[in-house]
Formats: structure tokens, sequence, C-alpha cells
């Protein structure tokens, strides 16, 4: 499911949703320049054996680990990598950027992408050793999962318009917000669980740190919403 647009305004121009989606793309076309993409994930990328090792040819990956943490945030691996995730933030972010002000919206942003990858990091640690705890973990989809957390307590009963893949065709229909939502989580939760008992066929995708990501902004959104938001509109 591919999410295009939702039914909910804002009351102001989302500053911080947009200024973090012309920082990835910033980050990306740095990435897609010079040396190769594997290059500076190498480089830049969030490594869990950097928290409890062994680590595999460490030498490669001796940032510290909070620059770390945060570094690989802003990374992406591929064009449908930082496109897909920026379609999610900009369709979904901006009313939780409303709802909690900029300010706490961007520490919340940061926050949740912390908790992502300590999430991540612990599942990882704990089962998939020290080869797949020596592979580093990029992309803004554990922050952005905080995101749709905290949209889907904010308003569940918005919608939101989405193209359905059926092969090669497309199916358009607005589905409501707590489906849409309820439906992606639920699939992290699978596809998580079977990338633990399954690392060959996980698709290199951490789906724990959008687990944790989401987590987070189902449990943080009440105390940081300064107002609710604006109400969908229906047609």
């Amino acid at each position: 499911m591919i999410p295009l647009k939702d039914n909910v305004p804002t009351r102001t121009f989302p500053v911080v949703t947009v200024g973090i989606i012309v920082v990835n793309a910033l980050v990306w076309f740095w990435e897609i320049t010079g040396t190769t993409v594997n290059t500076d994930v190498a480089h830049y990328g969030y490594y869990p054996c950097a928290v409890q090792g062994p680590c595999i040819d460490f030498a490669t990956h001796h940032r510290p680990l909070v620059e770390m943490v945060f570094t690989s945030m802003f990374m992406h691996a591929s064009w449908i990598h930082i496109i897909g995730n920026m379609l999610f933030l900009w369709i979904f972010g901006n009313n939780v950027e409303d709802a909690m002000g900029r300010v706490r919206f961007l520490v919340f942003y940061l926050a949740a992408g912390i908790a992502a990858t300590a999430l991540q990091t612990f599942v990882t640690l704990h089962w998939s050793g020290a080869a797949g705890a020596s592979v580093p973990n990029i992309g803004a989809s554990g922050a952005i999962a905080g995101v749709l957390g905290a949209y889907l307590l904010l308003l569940p009963r918005a919608t939101v318009l989405t193209a359905i893949t059926l092969g090669f065709f497309f199916i358009i229909r607005e589905i409501p917000a707590i489906w849409f939502l309820g439906i992606w989580f639920l699939f992290q939760l699978v596809e998580g669980g079977f990338g633990i008992t399954h690392p060959q066929g996980g698709g290199g995708v951490a789906f724990f740190a959008h687990v944790g990501g989401f987590t987070f902004g189902l449990l943080t959104v009440k105390a940081l919403a300064k107002r609710p938001p604006l109400r969908p509109l229906y047609r």
C-alpha cells in the first residue's frame, strides 16, 4: 500500500517536517556523489556491535556511538528507500507537527529514531550474532514510524488516499487511517518475527526499528501534543 495523501489540513506550514525532508534529501545527494553509497554507509551507518561486541572488521566502523545513531538516521540506501520514507513523513508528519508544535516535534522525531535504534539493537544482539550486529543500519524509517504511531492516536478517523498494488495494476481507495496504520504495524511485527527465525529472508529491513519507533509514538504523543490536530475533511 502506498499512501498518496490524507484528508487532514494543518494550521500552519510544517516547517520542521519539510526541513527534515530537505536534510534527508541533501544527505542522499551527498551519498550518490563522490564515493559510493556503500562506502558512505560503511563509514556513517550505525553498527549494533558497537554497543556489545564482538564486531567483525571493526576498523571500518570506529565512530562514536552517539554520532553513528544520528548520522544513520539521515542516510538511505536507494532512491526507493528515500522516496518511500519521505512520502510517509510528508503525509503523516505535518499533522503531528501541527499538534505538538515545531520544537517538540523535532525533539520527538529524534527521540523516536533513538527508540527505534534501541529496540532493533536489542533484537539484533540477542538473535543475529556477531555477523548480523556488524551490518550497518541506516534510514529514517524508525523515526518516521514514531510519527505514524503518534498519528494513529491523534487521528484514527482520518482517511488516507492509498494506491493498492495488484501486480502491475493499482487501485486507488480511501482507507481509514486506523486500518492503514494498523495493517502497516501488523506487517512489521510479522516480518520482524520472520526475520528472527529466517534472517536470510528479511531483505535487510530493520523491522523492529519500525516496531520500536511506532510504539514510542503511541506511548508519548499524548504527553507531547499541545493541542488536537484539525478535524478531517470529508467530501
